[in-house]
């Protein structure tokens, strides 16, 4: 039998695809190290050479997938008929741009981070998120500093302020998760889309923008996440 030699990248790819079919299929919770290892047929050893735990498993696919979606807004962050605002709704509002039917598999696999027990793994996530997002960010926002239609007299220091700001929100998904759980989806979906338009007038309040200016995300969005099964 002929052993196939791969590159590290394609298994670390590998190692990613399998982590993100098995959670997104059974859960985080539901999925072993072992599970992982035999689904990417590899040896624990190796698994080991890759990643220290799963939580760290987890950390790089919440990267991954950050970066994904920042692949896919490309075509909009790089439109010329866009000014900075457009370009900071449409990165923003990436909640927008997830298929609904993606809300089973979104919650599926990181509800877990929002738990009060797990914050440690909820701030390394968050960091490993914002080392993607804030450079893009930054340059969003020195450009409408320079075009006048928004105010960051310190692009790469108001960026990682408004990415702070995310922090507030690991405790209101936990809890109206929770009330999804115990079948109180309309007000548990209210409040998170509640939530998330403060979120939004922060940030206007901030770059001195209009009120409602910043939609961080589509009507029914937090619905669709806390509904789905």
């Amino acid at each position: 039998m002929i052993r196939v030699i791969k590159t590290p990248e394609v298994r670390l790819a590998e190692l990613l695809d399998c982590a993100q079919r098995l959670f997104f299929s059974r859960g985080y919770d539901n999925t072993t190290i072992n599970d992982i290892i035999g689904d990417a047929g590899i040896s624990k050893g190796a698994f080991y050479h890759y990643f220290a735990s799963k939580e760290a498993l987890l950390e790089a696919l919440a990267a991954r997938m950050a970066r994904d979606s920042v692949r896919e807004l490309q075509p909009l962050l790089e439109n010329p008929e866009l000014d900075a605002i457009g370009r900071l709704n449409a990165l923003f509002g990436g909640a927008r741009r997830m298929k609904v039917e993606m809300a089973p598999h979104i919650r599926n696999t990181f509800d877990v981070i929002f738990r009060p027990e797990n914050v440690v793994l909820f701030h390394r996530i968050d960091r490993a998120v914002t080392a993607v997002v804030a450079p893009i960010l930054t340059g969003i926002l020195a450009e409408g500093t320079e075009q006048g239609i928004l105010d960051a007299p310190d692009p790469k220091a108001v960026a990682e302020m408004l990415l702070q700001f995310r922090l507030s929100m690991g405790p209101v998904m936990h809890e109206a998760m929770q009330q999804a759980k115990d079948g109180n989806i309309d007000e548990a979906a209210n409040m998170l889309e509640e939530r998330m338009r403060l979120y939004g007038l922060a940030i206007d309040r901030v770059l001195k923008l209009p009120d409602g200016t910043i939609e961080m995300a589509e009507k029914g969005f937090a619905r669709a996440l806390l509904d789905a099964n």
